[in-house]
């Protein structure tokens, strides 16, 4: 189901690009469950170009282990979704794009054995090399998988924007 362009969260985003420009920070993202949404949202921002430095989606756990160096063991025991894979991702993008800020992502779109069924998501932000925050989101086991990723993102969206105002009030 895609959402009515007054429901996209431009204020969020520009309220974010007007605190990180102002500043000249940047931010990257790590993705799982998302696969991209967050980029394409940070990549709508005005000036994006000065403040988002990209991201990559590393969907399978080997992608996860390859590109973004999380821990093999870790990541087999919780199938890639956990608050310690999500920071290792936030911390390893924020590095890999030379970044202020890392976001990532990590869970589940669709209910699987793996997850009990249920949907949820862990996401963390990295600022200057050192994890300041991790969330987990629970949703309704009956949202469709497309639903579930746009919310999480959405939701990321606004947590960030939260966590910039407060990390560097006006």
């Amino acid at each position: 189901m895609i959402k009515n362009r007054s429901e996209f969260p431009t204020d969020e985003l520009g309220k974010i690009s007007k605190k990180l420009s102002a500043l000249s920070e940047t931010v990257s993202t790590a993705e799982s469950v998302t696969s991209g949404y967050l980029q394409f949202l940070l990549s709508q921002m005005l000036q994006a170009s000065e403040i988002y430095k990209g991201g990559i989606t590393a969907y399978t756990l080997q992608e996860k282990v390859n590109l973004l160096k999380v821990d093999e063991k870790e990541a087999k025991k919780c199938d890639c979704v956990s608050s310690v894979i999500s920071n290792k991702m936030a911390l390893y993008t924020a590095e890999l794009f030379g970044t202020d800020w890392g976001i990532a992502v990590t869970g589940y779109a669709t209910p699987v054995q793996e997850s009990g069924f249920q949907l949820f998501a862990f996401f963390s932000f990295a600022y200057q090399n050192k994890i300041i925050h991790t969330e987990k989101i629970e949703l309704n086991p009956d949202a469709k998988g497309p639903d579930a990723q746009i919310h999480y993102a959405e939701h990321i969206i606004t947590a960030f924007k939260n966590k910039c105002s407060k990390h560097h009030p006006a």
